[in-house]
């Protein structure tokens, strides 16, 4: 039984980080774990240039909880790009040219952090407007996703990673606005080129297909 109501903090503290561990509050905003780019479903793999590439669509409410906004209620896909060298010198992704292609063959450039703000405040102006009895003007509700929150994610999250090292791997995120893609990763891929090896030639390019992804989802929901 408490006697009193005040606890000392050696003995709160750690329940308190064990209560936050559990509920996932200790690990929010938080990028997951490196893991080898032949791990993943959708993976292409380029044996003679010992290099391996993976993407990881987060296209459910779950897996994007690690971020500050929603950003598939707006939508923008977040695809999680995962980088592995398996050869014994580095790789330039300096130059490198990241594209996703959809089923009809349109090519999307990853979006900046203006570019998600800006869809985000148009979006929240055409669907969260207060009406008011004339003559007055609507009153626009402020978007969900404010820029410092939006920069924040960019920050924490984006792909980064101009070079990757020999047998390493290195992943972060790019930001796909998909607007008017009812089933934006069916038929598509994610298309990148100009990856240079050490002294600057080209790499074959990667053409990974998202089906492989939704095949894997398919598979383990049944």
């Amino acid at each position: 039984m408490i006697q009193s109501g005040t606890m000392k903090v050696s003995r709160s503290l750690p329940l308190l980080l064990v209560w936050l561990a559990a509920t996932g509050f200790a690990a929010e905003h938080t990028p997951p774990p490196v893991q080898p780019a032949a791990s993943f479903p959708a993976v292409e793999i380029h044996p003679d240039e010992h290099v391996a590439i993976a993407v990881d669509p987060y296209d459910t409410k779950k897996k994007e909880s690690i971020f500050r906004v929603d950003y598939l209620a707006h939508d923008v896909m977040p695809v999680r790009l995962i980088v592995t060298n398996l050869g014994d010198k580095p790789i330039s992704l300096r130059d490198a040219r990241i594209l996703f292609e959809t089923a009809d063959g349109d090519r999307i450039q990853a979006a900046e952090p203006e570019d998600v703000e800006r869809l985000m405040t148009r979006k929240e102006r055409m669907g969260g407007s207060i009406p008011l009895p004339a003559p007055f003007p609507p009153i626009h509700t402020k978007p969900k996703g404010s820029n410092k929150e939006i920069e924040q994610d960019f920050d924490t999250f984006e792909y980064s990673a101009l070079a990757v090292e020999p047998h390493t791997t290195r992943a972060g995120f790019l930001f796909y606005d998909l607007s008017g893609l009812s089933n934006p990763l069916v038929g598509a891929h994610l298309y990148i080129r100009s990856i240079h090896d050490s002294e600057g030639n080209d790499l074959f390019y990667f053409e990974i297909p998202f089906d492989k992804y939704l095949k894997s989802k398919s598979s383990r929901m049944n």
